[in-house]
Order: C-alpha cells, then sequence, then structure tokens
C-alpha cells in the first residue's frame, strides 16, 4: 500500500492542507493515523479525485 503525506496529496491536487485535514476529519478521504499525523492511500486520493496515479517504480 502506497502511503501519502497530507503535504503530498495537498501538491497533487493543488488544495491547501487545511482542505486535506478537512476532508479526513468529515470521512471524505479515507487515512490512517501514525502517530499524530496521517497517511492517506495513494489510490484513495486519486479516486476521489480522479487523478491518475503515476508508477514510482524504481
Amino acid at each position: 500500500m502506497n502511503l501519502l503525506t497530507v503535504t503530498e496529496v495537498a501538491a497533487m491536487l493543488r488544495v491547501s492542507k487545511m482542505t486535506i485535514y478537512r476532508m479526513v476529519h468529515a470521512g471524505r478521504l479515507p487515512s490512517l493515523r501514525v502517530g499524530q499525523s496521517y497517511r492517506i492511500p495513494a489510490e484513495a486520493a486519486a479516486a476521489l479525485f480522479g487523478v491518475p496515479m503515476q508508477n514510482q517504480a524504481g
């Protein structure tokens, strides 16, 4: 499972980090809690906004 930080998702979608946090708290964006931070599955972010995922293998 490829996990992204809130900052990475915000940059990918060109929105603020606060927008991503709001979506996480509202339940619109699945996330995992890691310590005090959140990690978002890349597939969930891509599916929600229709953004194609880039293969980051290598």
